[in-house]
């Protein structure tokens, strides 16, 4: 059979070349929009302060602030994203343009587990932006008893990490508090080796918070088994005390390092899940309205008796309720009697949720809604 003859290739076109742009003219249309996006925010920034001023005189900075809404706007900043920037990178830039314009009023005042430098402060400012005023406190029952007394507007409180599970004492500081949970924020943790030499053959001792040594064991097992670990109340106190020594070195945030001048990284991540996060929960005095994606937090007391639990999770069930978290707590009211920390999808104020505790009082010693609040935003 003979073979088709070949067609003869088409000749290539030669395609103009096309020179690139002149850096002066991108720098002037850089410029120009700069001049428009800053002409935005004060706009505004003015539309801000008429929504305060349409408020009416209120009584703090606090009476202004509106979670709910800021979750709805950074939602809808991340469905208008078609890149190139991250959704994490624009949700940060529309949070410290939205910080900066409630602190007209009066910047609002957030106590956090100190000192600063900690992961609590970042979940501060992930959350409230710089323009909030935060309250490094000593302990966790400090930020709630700072938040309880009014000098504080917010608290920010570590209740549970990926790997390591739940911090206990911020679930038992619920059992008698009456404050509630406004607010929810998940910071990725990165733990990093710090030191003031860098040199990780001089590291004679580590000091760290117990979290940060649980998140970072096996690593510190395989690289510095024979180093000596010394706990502390914070990362920031770590970094405070690895100062001072060549031969020490702490375990922490970047930001602590800045903050008590370990700039050398001697090792960086350390932590031995590379999605370690832990979330944060927003303790306030009110309960705001529904954001339209919302988590309700509840405390359930029950004595123990068969089929208990399964009387306090079936009206959930029965409607159509997903539990997010479910934790178990001594109650300290009464003996063998415990409380149910249980996520639920969803705000108290809709119907199904309404109808589903309204059920669950009949088979419970005391129902007490924590809060219901947006669920974290990216």
């Amino acid at each position: 059979m003979a073979e088709k003859p070949k067609k003869p290739a088409k000749k290539k076109t030669a395609q103009p070349v096309v020179p690139p742009p002149a850096l002066a003219d991108v720098r002037n249309q850089i410029d120009s929009i700069d001049r428009q996006i800053q002409a935005l925010i004060a706009e505004r920034a003015r539309f801000a302060h008429q929504v305060g001023k349409a408020k009416g005189k209120l009584a703090a900075a606090v009476d202004y602030y509106r979670p709910e809404r800021e979750a709805q706007v950074l939602r809808m900043v991340v469905d208008r994203n078609e890149g190139p920037l991250s959704d994490e990178v624009l949700v940060h830039v529309f949070r410290e343009i939205m910080s900066a314009c409630l602190a007209q009023q009066e910047p609002l005042k957030i106590g956090f587990l100190g000192p600063e430098g900690t992961f609590s402060q970042q979940a501060v400012l992930k959350h409230f932006g710089r323009s909030a005023h935060g309250l490094p406190l000593a302990s966790i029952e400090e930020v709630f008893q700072e938040v309880e007394n009014g000098n504080a507007d917010f608290g920010v409180v570590p209740v549970e990490n990926s790997g390591q599970g739940t911090i206990q004492v911020t679930l038992d500081m619920f059992l008698t508090s009456d404050l509630k949970i406004c607010g929810e924020v998940e910071l990725r943790v990165h733990q990093y080796l710090l030191s003031r030499s860098g040199r990780i053959e001089d590291i004679e001792r580590i000091y760290s918070h117990p979290q940060s040594f649980a998140q970072t064991s096996s690593w510190l097992r395989a690289n510095l088994p024979k180093v000596e670990k010394i706990a502390v109340s914070s990362n920031a106190e770590g970094a405070r005390r690895a100062r001072n020594a060549d031969d020490a070195a702490s375990i922490g945030g970047e930001s602590a390092g800045h903050v008590y001048g370990l700039k050398k990284v001697v090792m960086s991540p350390i932590q031995d899940d590379a999605d370690n996060t832990t979330r944060f929960l927003v303790i306030g005095r009110s309960i705001f309205p529904p954001s339209g994606h919302d988590r309700t937090s509840v405390l359930v007391f029950i004595h123990d008796k068969p089929g208990a639990l399964f009387d306090v999770l079936s009206p959930f069930a029965r409607h159509g309720i997903s539990m997010n978290r479910i934790e178990s707590r001594p109650s300290h009211h009464a003996k063998w009697e415990y409380g149910f920390f249980i996520d639920l999808a969803g705000h108290v104020e809709d119907e199904g949720m309404k109808q589903a505790l309204a059920e669950l009082k009949a088979h419970s010693a005391q129902i007490k809604v924590l809060g219901s609040y947006p669920v974290a935003v990216p």
